[in-house]
């Protein structure tokens, strides 16, 4: 055993183990084994008592007296053949053929005599080796192929797209044994006299034949058989209507710009204005940024009542924002790591309580120094420093630019709309932060630089902004004010930035930001109690909660089991229901018709395998889609 307390042999197991889930994976993508598993080793239930196991249940010996037929046993497989197999294969390696080798390799159904040889009965199929005959539901064999013995290696396929069966012997192929099979059969070996020995591969191992090019074959002839199948109507009529379904497809994604394009170059139209399109564009650009605060805040400015009248929709985007909260990435997170310790205790300032703009402390960003410069009037005021923040206003909302600093998320108190703004003040007194300092705390609060530099980069790119005059203020005498074409100095922060630690930090490390967390979960908890009260219980927002909850619950929430939540992929069933929402309060379809049609086939093709039609295993959507 080594220091991890693994033994050699189960290292082994496991080893193999994946290597047989791979290679199965590799032969059956089609099949969902949590609805219909593989065959993978014999069943020690479904045999006759003549029968023993060995080796991981894949060794079959006879023990029984092999007097006569009387004495024959089988055994059959752990589970059917699934039909989205298309093709199936295994493989009986001789160990040995005992005292006669009266052995029989082959298929059978649920419920059979296992006291007979495959193939003697109703649904039973069997390759004998003693005389080399197939058996067919009957105890009269015909000539079929050559006989095995010790060493010989015995494979059986199963083609459930033509229901055929076919035996190979050491790699060559003996030709088709049965025809019209029934589905639903399992891979049965049986034995009947002494020292018969036999051991399955049902994938543990490469095989003999080579399965995969004649899997290869029929996956060609089905691929030329959808492509080559006659659609009734005419040519021009089928192509507008695949226009028109892409066209609706880049709509409904707020793809604008193509989707304008794409339908001048058609001719098409679509009902929903650019304006509005655009709007949705917005919305879900920053849901999949992580800023689900602003994104509710705008929907609710942008689409009024619309989160109102959906209370469960609405609950899981606060999920999410608390999920989001977590991770470091909602603005009112962001916002609040990212702004100088001092600017906060701003005196006058209506924008100083804690719940609304707490300062940085902890762990995460450290030597914080202000340098306080007064030139204009001898007090000792704290001012913003030049880090990205998030700048609290009372006002409609509109995209405002203030001259002077770098860009900067402006978040409306009222709607919530962002802003780019940047203030007019004296070049020579500015202490600005570098590039890479700023990416630095960006990575404090996200875990890594290039993630939130290319979300900042998507959103305020995509964002059409409205110039507008503004005043920024932080309620002290020395406030920059750009009114009239006249401009005060501004007193500014300096911030010196340690690179982040390597382990990522709840909320980034910000204490004021964990507590602003944990009183948005209690107001969660409480909007959850009042959802239940008026409507009664719903599962689905009972373990929304419970998982988004979870995650405090461990000291490394990304590396916990929940930590899947915070996965940026985890985003995107969120941004697609509150779109589809969206588009339903305004009479339009909540899923494109392209989606729509995807799905439809997804299911067809789940249907196929349900009911035997092996064809469904080589129709794969991933192929044409890609």
């Amino acid at each position: 055993m080594d220091s991890s307390g693994t033994s050699p042999e189960g290292s082994c197991q496991n080893t193999s183990l994946e290597t047989l889930n791979e290679r199965l994976k590799r032969l059956y993508p089609a099949v969902n084994e949590e609805e219909t598993p593989l065959p993978r080793s014999w069943s020690p239930k479904d045999k006759y008592s003549f029968i023993g196991l060995s080796q991981n249940n894949l060794r079959v010996h006879y023990k029984g007296a092999g007097k006569n037929h009387k004495d024959a046993a089988s055994i059959r497989a752990t589970h059917p053949i699934p039909a989205s197999c298309g093709i199936y294969y295994f493989e009986v390696r001789i160990i040995s053929k005992g005292r006669d080798g009266y052995m029989g390799i082959g298929l059978s159904a649920q419920g059979n005599n296992m006291n007979r040889l495959p193939g003697w009965d109703k649904n039973s199929f069997g390759y004998h080796g003693d005389d080399g005959h197939s058996f067919c539901q009957t105890g009269t064999g015909q000539s079929y192929g050559p006989t095995f013995s010790t060493g010989d290696v015995i494979g059986c396929c199963v083609n459930l797209i033509d229901s055929t069966c076919f035996y190979t012997k050491n790699g060559l192929h003996l030709g088709v044994a049965f025809t019209d099979l029934p589905t639903n059969l399992y891979p049965t070996v049986g034995l009947q006299t002494p020292g018969e020995v036999v051991e399955a591969n049902f994938g543990q191992q490469p095989f003999v034949f080579d399965i995969e090019e004649y899997m290869m074959e029929w996956k060609m002839k089905t691929n030329r058989t959808i492509e080559s199948f006659k659609v009734p109507g005419k040519h021009g009529e089928w192509q507008t209507a695949l226009q028109q379904i892409v066209s609706t497809y880049l709509v409904h994604h707020g793809y604008c710009a193509t989707a304008d394009a794409f339908a001048r170059s058609t001719g098409q139209s679509f009902e929903e204005e650019i304006t509005s399109i655009k709007n949705r564009q917005r919305i879900q650009k920053l849901v999949l940024s992580g800023r689900m605060g602003e994104a509710i805040d705008t929907t609710m400015h942008l689409y009024p009542g619309l989160l109102e009248r959906n209370a469960n929709l609405l609950f899981m985007l606060k999920c999410r924002q608390f999920i989001e909260m977590v991770n470091g990435t909602d603005s009112m997170i962001r916002g609040s790591a990212l702004r100088s310790p001092r600017s906060r205790h701003s005196s006058g300032s209506r924008n100083s309580s804690p719940s609304m703009s707490p300062v940085h402390h902890g762990s995460s960003l450290h030597n914080v120094r202000s340098n306080i410069s007064n030139q204009s009037s001898g007090n000792s005021s704290p001012n913003r420093s030049h880090l990205t923040h998030y700048h609290t206003t009372k006002g409609h909302g509109h995209n405002d630019k203030v001259q002077g600093h770098s860009d900067r998320g402006h978040i409306d108190k009222g709607h919530g709309h962002m802003s780019q703004s940047r203030d007019s003040c004296t070049s020579n007194e500015l202490h600005t932060i570098s590039e890479s300092d700023m990416n630095t705390a960006n990575t404090i609060m996200n875990g890594t630089t290039e993630r939130i530099e290319t979300e900042t980069h998507m959103i305020e790119q995509d964002m059409d902004c409205e110039n507008e005059p503004d005043v920024i203020s932080n309620g002290t005498s020395n406030g920059v004010c750009h009114m009239n074409g006249s401009s005060k100095e501004v007193n500014h922060t300096e911030m010196d930035i340690e690179r982040p630690l390597s382990r990522r930090q709840l909320c980034g490390g910000n204490q004021p930001a964990i507590e602003r967390m944990l009183q948005f979960g209690k107001e969660l908890q409480s909007m959850s109690i009042k959802l239940k009260q008026e409507y009664g219980k719903n599962e689905t927002n009972k373990k929304a909660l419970q998982d988004a909850f979870s995650l405090l619950a461990y000291s490394d929430p990304w590396n916990s089991p929940m930590g899947y939540q915070l996965d940026p992929v985890q985003r995107e069933p969120v941004c697609a229901s509150l779109n589809s929402a969206i588009l339903e309060s305004h009479g339009l379809p909540k899923q494109p018709p392209l989606e729509l049609a995807i799905g439809h086939t997804t299911e067809c093709i789940r249907v196929m395998s349900n009911n035997g039609v092996g064809s469904c295993a080589f129709a794969s959507l991933s192929d044409y889609l890609h």
